[in-house]
C-alpha cells in the first residue's frame, strides 16, 4: 500500500479524503495536523499522523510518503502564509522527498482571481500556488470544483479542462475524485474544474486524456 499524506486532514474535506483512503484496498493516510488534540481523533481509529504546520519546516511530514493530496485552506485568515507559500512549502520537501504524485485541491476561477471580487486575494494565492505546482516537476492533478457543500455524494461529476460555468459539487463527490486522482493509471500533470454532474467519477477522470487534450 501507498503513503498517502493528507495536507489538511482535519478540514470537512480533508476528513472525507481520509476515510476514504483507509477504507481503500490501495493507500494508507497519513493525516497530517496542526494541533497535539487533533492528533487523538485520527489514532483513535487507526490512522497514521503527523504533527506538522504549513508554515513551518515540512521535511519532516514527507518521510517515507509516496503521494500527497493538498486539501488545507486557512479559511481565508491567513491565505498568501498557508494556501500559497505552505503548499509551495510542501512541494518543495515533496520534490526532494521523490514523492510520486501531488494532488491539489484548488478551486473554480482561481484561473482569473480578477473576476472574482469577494475572493480575490484567495483566488490569487490559489492560483500563485498551482502555478507553482505546475513548473516543480512534480506529477500532479490540479482539481478546481465549484461551490461546495455538504450534501451526500452522488458519485457522479462533470469534468472539463474549463467548465465556463458555475454550479456545486458535494464535498464527498470532490474527495473520492482528488483520490481517485491518486492512482497510477489517473492521467497526471492536468488541471481541470468539477461540478455536480452525469458521470461516474472514475469514468470522468479516465476520460481526462480526450477532455483535457
Amino acid at each position: 500500500m501507498e503513503n498517502v499524506l493528507v495536507a489538511g486532514a482535519n478540514g470537512t474535506t480533508g476528513k472525507q479524503v481520509v476515510k476514504l483512503l483507509k477504507s481503500s484496498q490501495y493507500f494508507n493516510p497519513i493525516a497530517m495536523v496542526r494541533k497535539e488534540e487533533q492528533l487523538e481523533e485520527f489514532n483513535e481509529e487507526g490512522i497514521d499522523t503527523v504533527l506538522a504546520d504549513l508554515t513551518e519546516n515540512l521535511t519532516h511530514a514527507v518521510s517515507n510518503i509516496d503521494k500527497v493530496i493538498f486539501a488545507a485552506g486557512s479559511g481565508g485568515k491567513n491565505v498568501v502564509e498557508v494556501d500559497q507559500e505552505g503548499a509551495k512549502r510542501l512541494m518543495a520537501v515533496s520534490k526532494m522527498a521523490h514523492v510520486n504524485r501531488f494532488v491539489m485541491l484548488s478551486s473554480m476561477g482561481a484561473d482569473n482571481p480578477d473576476a472574482v471580487d469577494d475572493l480575490k486575494d484567495y483566488m490569487k494565492a490559489k492560483q500563485n500556488a498551482d502555478e507553482h505546482l505546475k513548473s516543480s516537476g512534480l506529477k500532479y492533478t490540479i482539481v478546481r470544483p465549484g461551490t461546495l457543500n455538504n450534501f451526500d455524494g452522488k458519485g457522479k461529476i462533470e469534468l472539463r479542462e474549463k467548465l465556463n460555468k458555475k454550479g456545486e459539487i458535494s464535498r464527498a463527490d470532490v474527495a473520492q475524485t482528488l483520490v481517485r486522482a491518486l492512482h497510477d493509471d489517473a492521467p497526471y500533470n492536468v488541471t481541470f474544474e468539477i461540478l455536480e454532474g452525469d458521470t461516474l467519477i472514475g469514468d470522468a477522470i479516465n476520460n481526462l486524456n480526450t477532455i483535457v487534450n
